[in-house]
């Protein structure tokens, strides 16, 4: 018995101990389809061997999107902890001026965000030190200057949560670094019957960082839970 029949008896061995692990092995099917139609030659049609490579197409694709709606999902509980994380640390100041520091640091920290300011419309739009003190964190504008923020660029009412670039940052937003900035998320914020709005502003130096593709729901959570917390702060 030669080696090469050797050799041969060895793989049918193997294939018959396994074979499982033949049909399993998506190149080495492919391998033997192939090798199957050369066999029979190019004037034969094999309408069943077509029907497979369709099959087998639509699997690949049903595949990639599986991956993709298991990525997206992992991606969206990831996000989920982060929001609970930053509302839980939110709750724990005992003053108002802790609050708003850890806004600017902490929960930006948790929220992977480069930047946060707390803009709040007052009829007194002066330079306060107080403001000054919290290091950017806090801002004031006149009345109307929330909405009309919240609307550049578009028209129509202005909408609770906006995500976008950022081709013009705002230094009244962002203070000296303002140029650093490429994208933002702005959160409206209701604080109570007979208040002025709020607004939150979330900056990215990175302009993929926000984008109008992205879905709002656990940011508008956020402001929701923020906006609460301002309330009981005001009264």
């Amino acid at each position: 018995m030669s080696s090469n029949t050797k050799l041969k008896d060895t793989l049918r061995a193997a294939i018959l101990a396994e074979p499982d692990a033949v049909l399993d092995d998506k190149d080495l099917m492919q391998a033997l389809v192939s090798a199957n139609e050369q066999a029979r030659g190019d004037n034969v049609v094999d309408l069943r061997g077509i029907a497979m490579q369709r099959l087998e197409a639509r699997l690949d694709r049903l595949e990639d999107t599986h991956r993709s709606v298991i990525a997206a999902a992992y991606e969206n509980l990831a996000g989920t902890n982060q929001v609970h994380r930053a509302i839980l640390r939110l709750l724990e100041p005992v003053d108002f001026e802790d609050f708003l520091n850890t806004l600017g640091n902490e929960v930006a920290d948790i929220l992977r965000v480069d930047h946060i300011t707390l803009v709040l419309e007052t009829t007194n739009t002066q330079e306060d030190p107080a403001i000054e003190k919290l290091g950017g964190v806090l801002t004031v504008v006149e009345p109307g200057a929330i909405d009309a923020y919240l609307s550049q660029d578009r028209g129509g009412p202005a909408r609770e949560v906006v995500l976008r670039q950022m081709p013009n940052p705002s230094p009244r937003i962002f203070g000296a670094a303002a140029s650093q900035f490429r994208s933002e998320a702005c959160l409206r914020l209701n604080l109570g019957e007979g208040r002025l709005p709020g607004m939150i502003v979330m900056g990215a130096r990175d302009a993929n960082h926000f984008s109008p593709q992205l879905g709002t729901d656990l940011l508008s959570f956020f402001a929701g839970v923020f906006e609460r917390s301002m309330r009981h702060w005001l009264s």
